[in-house]
């Protein structure tokens, strides 16, 4: 069982969904990454989506871009993103991390370099959005066989051919997303994702996240009545372009928590 099955059953046991955050490593710069990242859990994180910058993010909208653009101007590399999740890990040693980001940087330090360095840093998970089910030898089976849950993206257009594909490999949970198009860019509408949100949890048998378009405490509530939970990423990440302090950074994340753990 891994730290993600953990805090699902977790959650579970206590009636909760789950609230996850999302923020790109080493924005605006290393130690105020890792300040932040710290503090989550103590706002009322339950799992940490760690993005992994990069030059070319196809699938995430301005904030996201920006963020990974400050993170890579500041010196951020794949080897110091496990460098971070290694200090964190140093105080916490219970809340999920998953890495969220694109193949290129993982293939360019090797495969079994990375799994290595990434179980030894306290990863538990990975989210990498170009690498469909057709290439899972690439990188899903051998994640997990290494012990960590493969997590996939299901859109929308993910039809009942497609969706037994997306998930077959799955595990951890699935990570749903509201809308079609880039993150920060719509918003979510909880009777469009109740639905799509039973319909993969039938074919999974997994807890289904649901992320894009979620940037208010209200909507973080409205989401996750009808999934297993939200995650908020580019309202976070706005947050800490705007030059706020951590405190007021963590402060706004732990109204969004508070209004997923309402659902």
């Amino acid at each position: 069982m891994t730290r993600i099955d953990a805090k699902f059953a977790d959650l579970k046991s206590q009636g909760k969904k789950a609230f996850v955050s999302y923020v790109m490593a080493g924005d605006p710069d290393f130690d105020k990454s890792l300040e932040i990242v710290r503090g989550l859990p103590g706002a009322g994180v339950d799992i940490i989506e760690l993005g992994l910058p990069f030059t070319d993010p196809m699938a995430d909208g301005p904030a996201i871009q920006l963020a990974g653009q400050r993170a890579l101007a500041a010196g951020m590399t794949l080897k110091k993103t496990l460098e971070l999740a290694t200090a964190f890990r140093e105080q916490d040693d219970t809340t999920p991390i998953v890495l969220m980001g694109y193949y290129n940087p993982i293939y360019s330090m090797g495969v079994d370099k990375f799994l290595v360095a990434a179980k030894a840093a306290g990863v538990d998970g990975l989210i990498v959005v170009d690498l469909p089910p057709e290439e899972d030898n690439e990188l899903c089976i051998p994640a997990q066989a290494a012990g960590l849950n493969f997590i996939r993206l299901a859109t929308p257009t993910t039809d009942d051919k497609r969706l037994p594909r997306v998930v077959q490999n799955t595990s951890g949970f699935v990570y749903y997303v509201s809308i079609t198009g880039i993150t920060g860019s719509a918003e979510a509408n909880a009777g469009d994702v109740a639905p799509e949100v039973a319909r993969i949890q039938n074919a999974s048998g997994l807890p289904v996240i649901v992320g894009f378009g979620v940037n208010t405490p209200e909507k973080a509530e409205a989401i996750s009545a009808v999934a297993d939970g939200c995650v908020v990423g580019s309202a976070i990440v706005s947050k800490i372009a705007g030059g706020a302090p951590v405190a007021d950074v963590l402060a706004f994340v732990k109204t969004l928590a508070d209004g997923a753990h309402r659902a």
